[in-house]
């Protein structure tokens, strides 16, 4: 837990910083790909994390990586973040940026479940009447569950709206058994 509310206070303190450069979305995709990188590649990871690799080691081989692909005021960010042994946690630093994100661009993730795969068509459809259900920009995840049967099941959030033709059968099932 104390790990998440540090990482919450970098994001926090990140995204100020982007802000003020007027550069949210820039900031938000060079934590993103840092984040990718040391998830996606293990050599990475164990560098970061070695106790054996000096940290200026570690921050010049991420300044070199950055340099002309972030701002500086991002790779200063970054640097200090490995300067305090927090580099094991820029993936939820990463993520937690990415949620304030989402307050400020009022926009909300929703996990999708059909029973198919729903062509462009279905899939604006969908995203549109959310966005006008919720009053939020809808960032729709879609994903294929044929034990639903039909309808859909949505999430965001905690919030889950089921209108599954199982749940549906489900609830038939229990008024004709008197439950």
């Amino acid at each position: 837990m104390r790990d998440m509310t540090v990482a919450r206070n970098y994001a926090q303190a990140l995204f100020l910083a982007g802000e003020r450069a007027g550069d949210v979305p820039g900031y938000g995709t060079a934590l993103e790909a840092v984040a990718g990188a040391i998830e996606a590649d293990e050599r990475v990871r164990l560098t970061l994390e070695s106790p054996q690799v000096p940290k200026t080691v570690k921050v010049a081989v991420l300044r070199r990586a950055l340099a002309g692909r972030a701002p500086e005021a991002f790779v200063r960010f970054i640097a200090a973040v490995v300067q305090r042994s927090r580099q094991g946690l820029i993936p939820v630093i990463s993520h937690e940026y990415q949620t304030l994100q989402d307050v400020k661009l009022n926009r909300v993730h929703a996990g999708i479940t059909l029973a198919r795969t729903p062509d462009r068509k279905l899939q604006e459809e969908i995203r549109r009447r959310l966005a006008g259900l919720l009053g939020k920009e809808v960032l729709p995840h879609f994903r294929e569950d044929p034990s639903i049967i039909g309808g859909l099941l949505v999430r965001v959030g905690d919030r889950v709206m089921d209108g599954s033709v199982r749940r549906q059968l489900a609830v038939l099932r229990r008024q004709m058994l008197g439950g």
